[in-house]
């Protein structure tokens, strides 16, 4: 690639950094933008965006690049929180680094870096980009499978991605360190972050209670019976997701190897605002093969033309081989082998080896056992 005028994603961590220098050692004019994206409670000890503006400023002169930064909170807070917010309070689990991609780092940040005069914008993604014999664009998996993160970024469009630049796409985690720590980064050996994207790393069920009420209800499990047995009160069904183990108040086994004695969330039923637990890590309630999915979002701006694919309900899953079936802005996949706690919210994307096809949001499952008919309860 000739010399281009690249706007790099600073957060003050090390992928973006190395991914700045990389570029600026290509001999592109590489300038870092530091994103603000959340105000809510920026002073206290979970959100780190001073820390993180003041590293990122220390990258950029040891680099020997310009940095500006720049406030995307009201963005953010619209496009991204206020979805967030919404998913939960209607019983599902958002995938907030989805959305974020989308709207920000691949939007406003892009169009923002657009208006700087740039060519392309990059970040420290673990993903790569090529181009089909037609001329369109793919996102294909990072050469680091333990890294990659092309999940996050399957709802990307043929003009965001063709604008896009993923430097460590070919380099695993551990070599990026290795470099960042030689070339005297400042952050070389900084903590990654595992936050809700931009809001930084705190406790989840607090954070959430400040934006949703609390509504308690049951907790029943099944019993053979219509309405199963009631064995404790939750919260509130936006505090809990499917699969979930730990954390649902109701006491369990006191060995955490021992998965089949454990209870695990199920079900939550919105209409009676009942949490329905079972025991067993792989009871048939968690189970499930079928999945319908919303809001679809083709990479190549069209569904693929191949029925049998692999695609995953969560990030960290194996790809799985399932059939695809589309519908417009919907799809229904079949998975050949019955998929753990598929919960509904999350994003199930799409793959053709290493082909990152789209996904969309899972909006339901049909599962093979049902849950008991729903009754009116008070608590």
């Amino acid at each position: 690639m000739s010399a281009r005028r690249i706007v790099v994603g600073l957060s003050g961590g090390v992928d973006s950094a190395v991914a700045a220098w990389l570029l600026k050692e290509q001999g592109h004019d590489v300038v870092g933008l530091f994103m603000k994206n959340w105000e809510d409670d920026d002073d206290d000890e979970y959100c780190s965006t001073r820390e993180d503006l003041i590293d990122a400023a220390a990258v950029a002169d040891v680099i020997g690049i310009e940095m500006e930064a720049v406030n995307f909170s009201a963005e953010y807070k619209d496009r991204v929180f206020a979805t967030f917010l919404a998913e939960y309070q209607a019983g599902r689990t958002p995938n907030p680094d989805v959305l974020c991609n989308a709207e920000i780092k691949f939007k406003a940040f892009l169009d923002h870096a657009m208006r700087l005069g740039a060519d392309h914008i990059a970040t420290g993604h673990y993903a790569r980009i090529a181009y089909d014999a037609g001329g369109l664009v793919q996102l294909l998996k990072a050469t680091d499978a333990t890294k990659d993160q092309s999940y996050f970024l399957h709802r990307l469009s043929q003009s965001q991605l063709s604008r896009a630049l993923f430097p460590l796409g070919e380099m695993h985690k551990t070599d990026v360190r290795t470099l960042a720590e030689r070339i005297g980064l400042p952050n070389a050996r900084k903590k990654d972050s595992t936050g809700i994207c931009f809001i930084g790393e705190r406790p989840f069920r607090e954070f959430l209670n400040r934006y949703l009420p609390t509504t308690p209800g049951p907790i029943r499990t099944p019993d053979g019976s219509r309405d199963g047995t009631v064995i404790g009160q939750h919260v509130g069904l936006a505090f809990y997701t499917l699969g979930q183990r730990k954390g649902i108040g109701i006491g369990g086994v006191k060995n955490d190897a021992d998965e089949e004695g454990a209870w695990f969330v199920a079900r939550k039923d919105m209409a009676t605002n009942t949490l329905w637990v079972v025991r067993g890590h792989d009871h048939p309630w968690l189970l499930s093969q079928h999945v319908e999915v919303e809001q679809a979002s083709w990479i190549a701006g069209h569904a693929p033309a191949i029925a049998t694919l692999r695609a995953k309900t969560r990030y960290r899953q194996t790809d799985e081989t399932c059939r695809l079936v589309a519908d417009g802005h919907r799809f229904m996949l079949t998975f050949d082998d019955p998929q753990r706690a598929v919960t509904p919210g999350q994003s199930a994307v799409l793959y053709d080896g290493d082909v990152c096809l789209g996904g969309g949001i899972i909006a339901s499952t049909i599962a093979d056992i049902a849950t008991p008919t729903p009754v009116a309860t008070t608590t």
